[in-house]
């Protein structure tokens, strides 16, 4: 498939797409015109890609994460000590951020409850 099909199936741009191929975390097959093919296990993989981005995990740590998760047979406490040091720190890392978005969609939904609370006393005082 095209760049534009991979794109509207992941929902990721195809810009986004490119920057993943430069970063070497896709590798997209070279048709006989020179465009690129994107076989269908891409479309998984992008997607993976995309949520440890948006977890906010470093770009340089994606391609390791990935591979542990794609094949976890290969990992083993004894393959890499800094590996997995990497991965319990970005793990920790998404902790604390998951704990701050929970503190503030709990300080969103009482904003939004006193919104509410205020807008019925003012129609009934109305």
């Amino acid at each position: 498939m095209r760049i534009g099909e991979l794109a509207r199936r992941t929902g990721i741009t195809a810009r986004m797409l490119r920057y993943y191929e430069e970063q070497g975390l896709i590798t997209p097959q070279r048709g006989d015109n020179g465009y690129r093919d994107y076989d269908e296990a891409l479309i998984e993989r992008a997607e993976k890609i995309r949520c440890f981005l948006d977890a906010g995990v470093p770009t340089r740590a994606v391609a390791p994460m990935l591979h542990c998760v794609e094949h976890p047979h290969e990992v083993t406490p004894d393959t890499a000590p800094e590996l997995r040091a990497m991965l319990v720190r970005e793990r920790d890392r998404m902790a604390e951020r998951i704990d701050s978005l929970e503190r503030n969609r709990a300080s969103l939904t009482d904003l939004i409850h006193a919104m509410d609370r205020d807008e019925a006393q003012a129609a009934r005082s109305a």
